[in-house]
């Protein structure tokens, strides 16, 4: 059954004809209906919308999700936030962003919305796209990945308007919507390098994000955030630093994935991350993942310790390919 609150405020702005209330009221609910997997309820309910919208509303209907399947990747997320080693900081927020969208029921009871806009910044390979998929499965929800190859476009307004597209189709699921490199598309519009048509996006950027009801979990990652509009930096509720590994991190890292994976990784995982030297977590699960290869592909019964020098070995060269 919808929840209370809903209904309410269904009949509240139906009765006083705030189309803008009744639409994100309308909005929630479908959206529910989507997480309980009511999904001829939800697209009948959707479909009365759009209807309601053509026929005298103001507010553009919503759009179709065939529109808008050129403007994003959809996943089903399979990491979780244990897979993941993170700084206390990034886990503990990460923890009370989570909690407080499966408690959402108690703070909609007093009137608040849990956070939904975060930021990810950090050097490449950090770790920002795995914690975006980690955050989605832990809510339960499909990852949404923005395509900015279809996002994008070449005419004057074109990609502001595929943006009121984007958000318009995932406005009615709970969701994580998930912008990679997002300094692409919300730079600094005080940038005097920057044409007037991204100065635009941004605008639109801005505008639909303040729009998007609390059920869609907007996650934007950057490795230039230097290079962000400040403006977007004060929509953002929560930002988090991912920086490179530290030492601590690398051996955590190693530990955990030769318990999960049973592997052997012959050496300790102290040993090879002093080894290895300055290398990002995606390098790492490379790194590990090379070993995994090597030991299939030796036979049955693989020497974990030659496996493992052979492949710090190879990367060494490539780390130093003059060496």
């Amino acid at each position: 059954m919808a929840r209370a609150d809903l209904l309410l405020a269904l009949v509240k702005s139906g009765a006083g004809g705030d189309e803008l209330a009744f639409r994100r009221a309308a909005e929630a609910l479908i959206a529910e209906e989507e997480g309980k997997k009511h999904g001829v309820l939800a697209s009948q309910l959707a479909d009365a919308l759009t209807r309601r919208s053509r026929s005298g509303s103001n507010v553009a209907p919503l759009a179709r999700n065939e529109a808008a399947s050129a403007l994003f990747y959809e996943l089903e997320p399979a990491r979780r936030t244990t897979d993941l080693v993170l700084p206390s900081p990034v886990r503990a927020a990460i923890s009370e962003l989570v909690e407080e969208h499966h408690r959402r029921d108690l703070l909609c009871s007093h009137g608040v919305e849990p956070r939904h806009r975060v930021l990810l910044s950090g050097p490449p390979g950090g770790g920002k796209t795995s914690l975006a998929e980690a955050v989605a499965s832990e809510l339960a929800v499909p990852l949404l990945t923005v395509r900015y190859e279809g996002l994008i476009g070449s005419f004057l307004g074109e990609t502001a308007s595929r943006l009121d597209t984007l958000f318009a189709a995932v406005r009615i699921r709970p969701c994580l919507l998930f912008f990679d490199e997002f300094d692409t598309i919300a730079k600094e519009r005080g940038d005097i390098h920057e044409t007037g048509e991204i100065k635009r996006v941004v605008s639109s950027l801005l505008l639909q994000a303040d729009r998007l009801p609390s059920h869609v979990v907007v996650v934007a990652a950057t490795n230039h955030a230097e290079l962000l509009d400040r403006a977007v930096w004060r929509r953002m509720q929560i930002r988090l630093e991912l920086p490179h590994p530290t030492r601590a991190a690398k051996i955590e890292f190693l530990s955990a994935w030769a318990s999960r994976n049973n592997v052997d990784l012959g050496l300790s995982p102290r040993s090879i991350a002093d080894r290895l030297g300055i290398v990002s977590f995606a390098e790492l699960e490379d790194f590990v993942l090379d070993i995994q290869r090597r030991s299939i592909l030796s036979g049955p019964e693989p020497h974990p310790t030659e496996v493992t020098q052979l492949v710090l070995k190879h990367w060494s060269t490539r780390a130093n390919p003059d060496g």
